[in-house]
C-alpha cells in the first residue's frame, strides 16, 4: 500500500510539471497511468474525465464553390491542311525519284492490245513525252542529262493546282468505246472536285459546320456571362452525365454526338467573393469540361433553360479572340494544333 501511494504521488508530480499537456489530455493520462498503482486514483481520474465537457464545434461556412460540368463539342477536320510550297516541291521531287528507280512500265501487262483502253493510254503517254507518271511532266530521268532535271525556284510544276489540272486532263477519256479517237473539241472534261473554300467560308457564316474544313471547330454559346462552352451545376450526377445533360438541354436535340471519354480535359476556377467578416457573399465556380464529337446535325438553342441566345462554330484562333482572356487560358491546352 505504501508503494502504491508513492507511485500515485509520482504520477501526479509528473502531470503537474508537464507544460505541454492540456487539461483533458492530462486527466486522461493521469487516469490511464494511475490505475496501475491505485484503483481509487483510477476511479477519481475517470470521473474527472467524464465531467470535462467537450469543446464546442466551430461554426463552418458553407462550401464556397459550385461544381459544374460542361462539354467542349468539336467537329474534326474534314480536309488535310494546305501544303507549304516547299512541301509541295519536296514531295514532287520524291515522286520523280521514285519514277526513276522503278522498273519500266510494261503496257501489255495492264492493257489488252488493240483495245480502247490501250489506245487511250498510248495517246496520253505520247502527249506527256513518254513519261509514265501523270502529274510529273516531261523530265530527263531516263537519259544522260538526268542530273540537270531539278525544279527551278518559282517553278509552278509542283503546285497543287498544276497537279490537279494534270490529273483531271488525264482522267478525261480521249478514245471512244469503239476505239475511235475523240476530237479535242468533243472531249468531255471531268468535273472538278469541290473547292477547299466553301460557301460558308466566303460568306463568313460562323454558324455553319461546312467552314474551315481543314481545322477543328468548337461549339461556343452566348449566355449571361458572355461566350463560352455550355456548362451547368451538377445535380446528383457524375461529370460525364452532367456534361451530356447540359448539351442535350442546351443545344443537342438535333445533333448526333458522343463523348470521347469520362475524364475532364480542362477546368476553370472562379474564386468566391468574401465579405468583410470573411463570410462567403458569392460562391465561386469550379467547372470541369469533357470532350465530345459531333457526327451529324446542328445546334438548336430554342427553348434551352440556360438562357443561351446564340452559338458559333469557331477555330482555335477565333476562340482566342472571342473568349475572355482568363477563360481561354484555362482551356487552350486541350485544343488541337489544327
Amino acid at each position: 500500500m505504501a508503494a502504491s501511494s508513492r507511485g500515485s504521488r509520482a504520477v501526479r508530480g509528473i502531470l503537474s510539471s508537464s507544460p505541454t499537456l492540456c487539461s483533458k489530455c492530462a486527466t486522461t493520462y493521469k487516469a490511464s497511468s494511475a490505475r496501475f498503482y491505485s484503483a481509487a486514483a483510477a476511479t477519481e481520474a475517470k470521473a474527472a474525465a467524464v465531467d470535462t465537457p467537450p469543446p464546442a464545434p466551430s461554426a463552418r461556412s458553407p462550401y464556397p464553390y459550385d461544381v459544374r460540368s460542361g462539354l467542349i463539342l468539336t467537329r474534326p477536320p474534314l480536309l488535310t491542311r494546305t501544303l507549304h510550297p516547299f512541301e509541295n516541291a519536296f514531295f514532287f521531287y520524291q515522286k520523280r525519284l521514285e519514277e526513276r528507280l522503278n522498273t519500266p512500265f510494261i503496257t501489255s501487262i495492264y492493257f489488252k492490245p488493240d483495245t480502247a483502253a490501250q489506245l487511250d493510254w498510248s495517246l496520253k503517254v505520247q502527249e506527256r513525252g513518254g513519261t509514265v507518271a501523270k502529274e510529273l511532266g516531261a523530265y530527263k530521268g531516263k537519259n544522260s542529262n538526268a542530273w540537270d532535271d531539278e525544279l527551278r525556284v518559282g517553278d509552278k510544276l509542283s503546285a497543287q493546282e498544276t497537279v490537279l489540272e494534270s490529273l483531271l486532263k488525264d482522267a478525261a477519256p480521249r478514245v471512244s468505246d469503239d476505239a475511235e479517237v475523240i476530237a479535242p473539241e468533243d472531249v468531255v472534261p471531268v468535273e472538278r472536285p469541290a473547292e477547299r473554300l466553301s460557301e460558308a467560308d466566303q460568306k463568313k457564316d460562323v454558324r455553319r459546320l461546312d467552314r474551315q474544313m481543314d481545322k477543328t471547330l468548337y461549339l461556343v454559346v452566348k449566355g449571361a456571362d458572355g461566350w463560352g462552352f455550355p456548362a451547368d451545376v451538377l445535380k446528383d450526377e457524375n461529370l460525364h452525365e452532367g456534361a451530356k445533360r447540359v448539351l442535350d438541354e442546351a443545344a443537342g436535340v438535333n445533333m448526333n454526338t458522343w463523348l470521347v471519354g469520362r475524364v475532364p480535359v480542362a477546368h476553370l476556377v472562379q474564386e468566391p467573393v468574401l465579405g468583410a467578416n470573411g463570410q462567403v457573399e458569392k460562391k465561386g465556380r469550379k467547372t470541369f469540361f469533357l470532350k465530345g464529337r459531333i457526327m451529324a446535325g446542328q445546334a438548336d438553342l430554342k427553348g434551352n433553360p440556360f438562357g443561351y441566345t446564340d452559338f458559333k462554330w469557331l477555330t482555335r484562333e477565333e476562340l482566342e479572340q472571342e473568349l475572355a482572356p482568363e477563360y481561354y487560358r484555362g482551356v487552350r491546352n486541350m485544343m488541337a494544333d489544327r
